[in-house]
């Protein structure tokens, strides 16, 4: 299973439109950029999209993507489904994959194009070209439903938060645990007071009640300073799990 992470920033990107701040200024300057969130898990010949970003397109072409099998929604903010519409046009009858409330929320918006929904309940697994997969619920407000991922491959974990705040549900936790890569929401370092998602403080103590053996940041915001320590992902950042130690891929 390989696990490629195709965009790490927050909902407007790196750089900002019209933001002149130190990190934008040095994006531009030095020619940068942090892409929408989505992540690719390619797995026996087939592909599963986690969320589609508003820059998918771009990120397909990267990555070298002829065709999306799977798309898995974590929730209904533009910027974790705009995109679909990117690969919808170049193919048909593409399988979609969340909870009964996601898949309404983002039909809303959907309503033109045809899909074929799959729901699912969150903490039940379901299995996608050999890679099991649980959706948990986490807390990112107003959203009525919004979902985490967790993959499970050959002994192997990856956990991906989607948009949260710190208030996780203790079932969500209890499926989250001992993750050999943890991709955390952090969308902005310690000291920024956040109701919809974790601040880089928050996204520590949740890897270390996770006890995560590596742990990236992503849906980062520009808020960090470019050249920072903290652990953020990079655009096309990519892991793969073969049964055997994550640390033999790092």
């Amino acid at each position: 299973m390989k696990v490629t992470i195709l965009g790490t920033g927050d909902s407007p990107g790196t750089p900002v439109i019209g933001c002149h701040c130190k990190t934008c200024e040095d994006a531009r300057k030095k020619g940068w950029e942090r892409l929408r969130f989505s992540i690719l898990v390619e797995n026996n010949g087939k592909t599963i999209l986690i969320d589609t970003s508003p820059d998918m397109r771009k990120q397909l072409l990267k990555a070298n993507v002829n065709r999306v099998d799977a798309v898995i929604w974590t929730h209904s903010h533009y910027d974790h489904f705009a995109g679909f519409g990117d690969f919808y046009r170049v193919q048909n009858n593409v399988a979609v994959y969340s909870s009964g409330e996601v898949l309404e929320d983002v039909g809303r918006f959907m309503f033109f194009m045809k899909y074929r929904e799959n729901q699912v309940e969150c903490y039940e697994p379901f299995n996608l070209f050999g890679v099991d997969i649980t959706l948990v619920d986490v807390t990112h407000p107003p959203m009525r439903r919004s979902h985490g991922v967790v993959l499970n491959y050959m002994g192997k974990k990856v956990v991906v938060t989607g948009d949260t705040n710190p208030a996780i549900p203790e079932k969500s936790i209890d499926e989250m645990l001992n993750p050999d890569l943890l991709i955390a929401d952090a969308i902005a370092p310690e000291g920024y007071r956040l109701k919809k998602h974790m601040n880089a403080g928050e996204a520590f103590s949740l890897a270390k009640k996770l006890k995560s053996k590596k742990t990236l940041f992503i849906h980062v915001g520009h808020f960090y300073p470019p050249n920072t320590k903290y652990p953020l992902a990079r655009d096309f950042e990519s892991f793969e799990f073969r049964g055997v130690n994550l640390e033999d891929f790092l």
